[in-house]
């Protein structure tokens, strides 16, 4: 829609302009005239005394959908290193591809990165795009933007899939603005609708309170990305063949505005939670800075990291890197232990999809409870010494586990 004055009628009494709260209209030659920043909120019409301004359909050009096929997946590398967010997309998109009928393809872009193609292959892509590139060995939006959004608009995927790590939510925006469709941002699950085969793409929705799924029916292709840790990784299979098509790279460095001059890695090791078979988590019931020191030997002793709730990070008492939840990581371990945690839905989102769940809270209430596999009522200052104490006693930790969670 767009708002449009209609010259023959207007008047030029300036009534618009000063309802308008964009600064969206000029008076230019006792005539009002419509400028760049109208946002068609309509309250121009409404105030208009001679009704000489209205909304219109602005026509736009569709595209036929149809020619539109496969699932692309977007195999981000650090450093020629494949990251696990890559496998779990393949994963899922070999669930999504064998639903559609259709090839599964993984997109790899960087620089002496061929020995990686057949690792994609054997976890499950049907063709790796291959664009090995001087220019591509460190990520820049404009070469990554403008090397995958030209593929896409060549060979036309339905669905192109991407890691909401810090590089895809860089990329993914970019590529979608690119090629003219829309994009669903950190989503937790996608599905194919049975009925007309579109992609189904649910994320957390206002403050994680409710779940919203959302469709892309007339532009293609239909584009999520997916929060590390959420989706099953794939399984490596040894015996799968697939077809590597390398591409000619058309990329100077005039087309990338914004040059990567140096990397500094920060002095504190970052923690790898989504990739954390154990995890062992403090909330506000922790009580402060120093019970997190408790939290810390229990993630020891079970050779696991230390989790946190967004409480206990907003009041200082852990750093932002272990925050568990909506708004910080979402993790799939094996076990998740959780300590003085109320189980807000926000958290919740983040950890409901580990393994094993063990709750430690003093109130019998407390909605985590709800979704853990076991639970302890009592002072986690009184239970966590006493399980450090008697995996003293334990040979093997991850075999102990492995026996009570059988």
């Amino acid at each position: 829609m767009a708002i449009k004055v209609i010259s023959d009628k207007c008047i030029g009494c300036g009534v618009c302009v000063n309802e308008c709260p964009f600064n969206a209209i000029d008076m230019i030659d006792n005539k009002a005239v419509i400028n760049e920043s109208c946002t068609a909120c309509g309250a121009c019409i409404e105030a208009c005394p001679v009704d000489a301004i209205e909304k219109e359909e602005v026509a736009t050009k569709g595209i036929d959908i149809t020619k539109y096929k496969g699932v692309w997946v977007f195999a981000e590398q650090r450093n020629g290193e494949l990251l696990n967010v890559a496998i779990e997309l393949l994963g899922e998109g070999r669930k999504i591809a064998d639903k559609l009928g259709v090839q599964l393809t993984a997109v790899l872009l960087g620089n002496n990165v061929k020995n990686m193609t057949e690792t994609l292959i054997k976890y499950g892509a049907d063709k790796v795009i291959l664009g090995d590139h001087e220019l591509l060995e460190t990520y820049t939006t404009d070469g990554y933007a403008k090397v995958i959004s030209e593929l896409i608009e060549d060979k036309k995927p339905e669905i192109m899939l991407i890691g909401a790590t810090n590089i895809g939510r860089d990329l993914g925006p970019r590529i979608s603005a690119k090629v003219k469709t829309g994009l669903t941002a950190d989503c937790t699950r996608l599905e194919i609708d049975d009925e007309d085969k579109k992609l189904l793409q649910t994320r957390p929705a206002f403050g994680g309170n409710l779940m919203a799924t959302i469709i892309c029916p007339k532009h293609r292709p239909q584009m999520s990305t997916v929060r590390p840790g959420v989706m099953e990784k794939a399984k490596y299979d040894e015996t799968r063949q697939g077809e590597v098509e390398e591409i000619e790279i058309k990329l100077t460095k005039d087309d990338i505005k914004a040059v990567v001059i140096d990397t500094v890695k920060a002095e504190k090791e970052e923690v790898a939670l989504e990739e954390a078979p154990i995890i062992v988590a403090g909330g506000r019931g922790v009580g402060n800075e120093k019970g997190f020191e408790l939290i810390e030997k229990l993630a020891e002793k079970l050779g696991g990291v230390v989790g946190a709730s967004r409480a206990s990070v907003d009041a200082g008492w852990i750093d932002q890197p272990h925050q568990v939840g909506q708004t910080g990581k979402t993790v799939r371990p094996k076990l998740y232990i959780a300590c003085g945690i109320s189980g807000a839905i926000q958290h919740l989102a983040g950890m409901q999809s580990s393994d094993c769940i063990v709750a430690i809270n003093k109130n019998p209430g407390a909605p985590i409870f709800k979704v853990a596999d076991y639970g302890i009522v009592g002072d986690l200052y009184e239970v966590v010494p006493a399980l450090i104490e008697a995996l003293d006693n334990v040979d093997d930790i991850m075999e102990a586990f492995k026996t009570v969670n059988s």
